[in-house]
């Protein structure tokens, strides 16, 4: 064999291998791993104890009074209190239980809205702004218009958080379509694929990335809805969560208890973020070899 034509092979073999490395996802480095999530849990946790010394500092120079703004240990105790005698896990059961019923309702609306938004050209000029507009409304708006429609029930609180999430979703996917090269559903259509196979196929896997942004968004929208909701539409038939104790607390003018009530909301939307999303994320992006984005 001609000297010339072994060394065109071995050119074109390590060609060959170099583009396999550059499409092959990096292997995560261990150690690299282990840092990160050091300083993912340390960096929180060094500006949560700086915000509650700000505010020890705060209280002890008297600047407002108790009323306005209570000691950090007397928030504590509050939560402590429900924390002991079991309350919260009541609280919890009632506002996570009806935010999640309420995300995934929105999901299975906002999802094939959104596909109609992206491929159909009429109901994106005809319906588009209208979402993107709704996706501006503030959710409390739709509380007084929800509880005249169905009055102090479950749909009424669902209502709210639909019309808070809907938008977010669909947008997010509209956005992640958006961005998928035009060549990747012609093939589709050129190896035989139809609109449902084309959408669950080709369009939902490449719009996965701006699909889970707009999860994430309508998540949150979810969960501030059903606060408002709940904060507005109080009643011994929808049950006792966390948006009617801290009505209580307003009630009661008792400012611990409505802090408490607010780091027990904000905890709740750090927690599903830290435990659902973040990892789903983190799994997408690695699984496209984007291990840099997280």
């Amino acid at each position: 064999m001609p000297q010339h034509d072994v060394t065109t092979r071995d050119d074109e073999a390590a060609v060959e291998a170099g583009l396999d490395a550059l499409d092959t996802p990096p292997i995560a480095n261990r150690g690299a791993g282990r840092r990160n999530l050091v300083r993912t849990l340390l960096a929180p946790i060094a500006a949560l104890v700086a915000i509650v010394a700000v505010w020890q500092f705060l209280w002890s120079q008297a600047i407002w009074p108790e009323y306005q703004l209570p000691a950090p240990l007397a928030v504590w105790e509050q939560i402590q209190k429900v924390i002991e005698n079991g309350d919260v896990w009541e609280f919890l059961w009632v506002s996570v239980h009806r935010a999640v019923i309420g995300f995934l309702i929105s999901v299975a609306v906002a999802t094939p809205l959104g596909l109609l938004l992206a491929k159909v050209r009429i109901v994106r000029a005809a319906i588009g702004p209208l979402i993107s507009g709704l996706q501006s409304l503030p959710s409390v708006a739709w509380v007084p218009a929800a509880v005249l429609w169905f009055g102090l029930t479950d749909a009424a609180i669902y209502t709210v958080v639909l019309l808070g999430a809907v938008p977010s979703i669909a947008n997010g996917l509209v956005a992640g379509i958006d961005q998928i090269p035009p060549i990747l559903p012609r093939v589709g259509k050129v190896l035989g694929a139809g609109r449902l196979d084309t959408a669950r196929f080709i369009l939902l896997p490449a719009a996965l990335p701006g699909y889970l942004a707009g999860l994430k968004q309508g998540w949150a929208f979810s969960w501030r809805s059903l606060m408002a909701a709940e904060l507005i539409a109080t009643s011994p038939q929808l049950g006792f969560g966390l948006g009617q104790y801290l009505h209580n607390g307003m009630s009661l003018s008792d400012m611990s208890m409505v802090m408490a009530g607010i780091l027990l909301i904000f905890f709740v939307g750090v927690g599903i973020e830290l435990l659902v999303f973040r990892p789903l994320e983190r799994t997408v992006l690695r699984a496209r070899g984007l291990t840099g984005a997280l």
